[in-house]
């Protein structure tokens, strides 16, 4: 049967393929590909954590007690008959050899289908079995967390035995392991959780496949192997389409390829206005290969580097200066000389690290994470970190033009400590002889405090660059990452625009530079207005660059600026711009 979800849209296309289900654990689960001539070590693997509980059972049931009740010595029986039984043992080394699964991820693959077998079962007793399926699960994936893993390997060039197209559902997806799917065989994503600016949305831009997030109840209809359809531009998921719909997709689906490459030609066309004024488009990254994509996109330097993602994935371990260096100085020179704008380290309620110690400790129990030690907060709590990570990106700069960009600043004493760190980073490196040049220093504008407080931070950076993802979460207090009120993150909210708008107006009367990094610089429905408003430089995925220039080079900024006051004056800013553009307002927001 066919069945229709609906969620938010979040990376444009198509995706049509065979459903890779993630299932959830109590146990954190490790989801990654191995590759073929390791596909017999990790069966290796899966055979001797299942030994091992065999012989746990069989060792505690020897040493039952004479008064234990005889159902208990039952149970273990049935947890002993599970763990030989072919649906769970063989059916779990296939998905290792067919998918190259790891381990733990054939694991739960299986046991998530064993446990919707259960499921659909008539007897109330028999259902209420699968928790036996499942504790027998957990026992393995604990004998399989104390065994030294394989090295994950994405799947860069993996061909899965059947050849056909895959596609991801999750109940959610963390943006540190969405970089292992990087260049994956996955075509598209589900996750029944996010929103469009969750940062999960984000790095599924990055990796410019279509998803779909908030789908509710997806990981609980799709089952492993279903065919799925993943329109990520309506933010619908279809289940076992009939060959009807499917044939239909795909004709839109290779009018999406056609409408890529038309745009691709654009990326080496100056982006300049009908009137000519130069708009810098610029890429954001978050590791240092992306910048490859960046230049081949036409961008013309790096906007906002995402430096985060080079602390997660490492178990705990911090990438020390020299690991930074090498990254940060890869970055620099893949991009020729053109200016790259790193972001010190972001750390956020959807982008924790692993428990490293006592400050992130509080940070990850936080009763508010968004609202708590994040950021900036969390970097001027680690000064060794901070410095360190400034030393890094300041000996980058000895290799090409580097702008540091600094998240989350809303407090004078922020500012000064920020400076005083920066300070303390170069006298180090003179110190020691490391070479650097100097380097523009940025504020990022994503709280309305610092919004609000611009001649402040005009007087200590070089140039300001809007968040517009975390400016909008905090003036409207609405979770970008909660599904549940994603209706209400809202661009097109007056106090949004208006909060915009003055920024662009306060950092232009300074003559300092200023620039749009969040997801509207990549949304072609606010590349007019935020031109009205006097912005000219944007920076945006990669994948985004063609279809804003196309945009850009179609508009009239002394136009549109007349028409910016009366839009962003009126209190449904979005029916207003769309009648003076002569266009129709999409209802697609609150109201």
């Amino acid at each position: 049967m066919s069945i229709q979800l609906f969620g938010q849209p979040v990376s444009r296309g198509i995706a049509i393929g065979r459903a890779v289900l993630v299932a959830s654990s109590r146990v954190d689960v490790a989801h990654y590909f191995v590759a073929a001539e390791n596909v017999p070590a990790e069966v290796a693997r899966l055979r001797h954590a299942r030994d091992t509980v065999v012989s746990e059972i069989t060792t505690l049931k020897a040493d039952l007690p004479p008064e234990a009740p005889p159902e208990l010595a039952a149970l273990l029986d049935v947890h002993l008959m599970l763990l030989n039984d072919p649906m769970l043992t063989e059916a779990t080394r296939h998905w290792i050899e067919v998918r190259h699964y790891n381990a733990e991820w054939a694991m739960t693959a299986q046991t998530d289908v064993l446990v919707r077998q259960f499921d659909e079962m008539d007897d109330e007793y028999l259902r209420e079995r699968k928790a036996d399926i499942e504790q027998v699960a957990e026992r393995v994936l604990r004998a399989l967390a104390k065994e030294e893993a394989l090295l994950p390997q994405v799947a860069q060039q993996l061909d899965h035995d059947d050849g056909e197209p895959l596609v991801l559902v999750a109940d959610d997806i963390a943006p540190a392991d969405m970089l292992q799917f990087k260049g994956s065989v996955f075509k598209g994503f589900v996750t029944d959780v996010g929103g469009r600016t969750s940062h999960t949305a984000i790095v599924a831009r990055s990796m410019d496949i279509p998803a779909v997030v908030g789908a509710r109840e997806a990981s609980r209809l799709v089952r492993q192997d279903d065919w799925l359809i993943i329109d990520g531009d309506a933010g619908v998921v279809v289940i076992n389409p009939t060959p009807i719909v499917l044939e239909e997709y795909r004709f839109r689906q290779r009018e999406s390829e056609l409408e890529r490459a038309r745009l691709h030609r654009l990326r080496h066309m100056p982006s300049v206005t009908l009137d000519g004024q130069p708009v810098e488009l610029l890429a954001n990254i978050e590791l240092p290969g992306d910048a490859a994509n960046a230049l081949e996109a036409g961008a013309v330097g790096v906007g906002l580097f995402r430096s985060e993602f080079l602390f997660m994935n490492r178990n705990g371990e911090l990438p020390d200066e020299d690991e930074q260096f090498e990254a940060y100085r890869a970055a620099v020179v893949a991009m020729a000389g053109l200016p790259v704008t790193i972001r010190t380290v972001d750390i956020g309620a959807d982008k924790p690290l692993d428990r490293l110690g006592v400050q992130e400790q509080r940070h990850e129990y936080a009763l508010n994470p968004a609202l708590g030690l994040r950021a900036i907060r969390w970097s001027l709590a680690e000064p060794a970190m901070f410095r360190q990570q400034l030393r890094a990106i300041l000996r980058a700069s000895a290799y090409g033009k580097v702008r540091i960009l600094i998240p989350m600043l809303a407090h004078r004493s922020e500012i000064m400590a920020t400076l005083d760190a920066l300070e303390r980073a170069r006298m180090q490196l003179q110190d020691n002889g490391i070479a650097y040049t100097d380097v523009e220093l940025g504020a990022m504008i994503e709280v309305p405090a610092a919004a609000m407080t611009m001649p402040l931070l005009l007087q200590h950076f070089d140039f300001v660059s809007i968040g517009t993802n975390d400016l909008i979460q905090y003036t409207l207090a609405i979770d970008r990452a909660d599904e549940a009120v994603a209706h209400l993150y809202d661009p097109w909210h007056p106090a949004v625009l208006q909060l915009i708008a003055g920024v662009i107006a306060s950092a232009n009367a300074a003559g300092k530079s200023v620039s749009v990094c969040g997801e509207m610089a990549g949304d072609v429905a606010f590349t007019d207005l935020l031109l009205g408003m006097g912005l000219r430089s944007l920076s945006m995925h990669p994948s985004q660059v063609a279809a804003v220039k196309q945009r850009v080079l179609r508009a009239d900024t002394q136009r549109l600026t007349k028409s910016i006051g009366p839009a962003i004056a009126s209190d449904d800013p979005e029916a207003a711009w769309a009648a003076l553009m002569g266009r129709t307002a999409p209802r697609t927001r609150a109201v």
